[in-house]
């Protein structure tokens, strides 16, 4: 058998990059949360500018906690304040680990990444503009602890 020639592994590897790769990002941007603690009144904010209103898209919620967060969940609420100024409300309960202490999203080190769907389904902007998007932790804690950021995606929905 020949051995294969280093070109080959080359190209298999940037094939499988670009079929990860599904282009279907409309918005990303993340806020780091200040080591000391994220504190109650201090909202993560992203404005995104909404130019699309045909599409069905999914608001995605990330968040980043390290290994020492003390609990299993992460409630959150998030404003959104429509380009008319009218506002909408979410709260939204994050399960990051199971009733066994094992954390449910992707493990790096001492970093944990986890993805939720804000309002369960994908949404059609019902108006062009600047939306804004306030997210608040929504603990008993005046402060949490083992946040490291947490970040706001909008990608174009597959739903039909």
């Amino acid at each position: 058998m020949m051995p294969m020639k280093p070109i080959k592994p080359i190209i298999i590897a940037i094939v499988f990059l670009l079929a990860s790769c599904d282009g279907t990002v409309y918005y990303s941007e993340y806020a780091d949360i200040d080591e000391g603690g994220w504190k109650v009144c201090d909202s993560a904010c992203f404005d995104v500018q909404v130019d699309d209103t045909t599409h069905l898209f999914d608001l995605l919620v990330e968040v980043r906690n390290n290994v020492d967060y003390p609990w299993s969940n992460l409630f959150l609420f998030v404003n959104t304040t429509f380009p008319d100024g009218s506002i909408s409300c979410d709260t939204m309960e994050l399960p990051l680990a199971n009733p066994a202490g094992v954390w449910l999203g992707k493990h790096s080190g001492r970093y944990v990444d986890s993805r939720y769907r804000l309002r369960g389904q994908p949404v059609r902007f019902p108006m062009m503009g600047k939306y804004h998007f306030a997210i608040a932790h929504g603990m008993r804690d005046e402060a949490v602890k083992d946040i490291a950021h947490v970040g706001f995606l909008v990608e174009y929905s597959n739903a039909k």
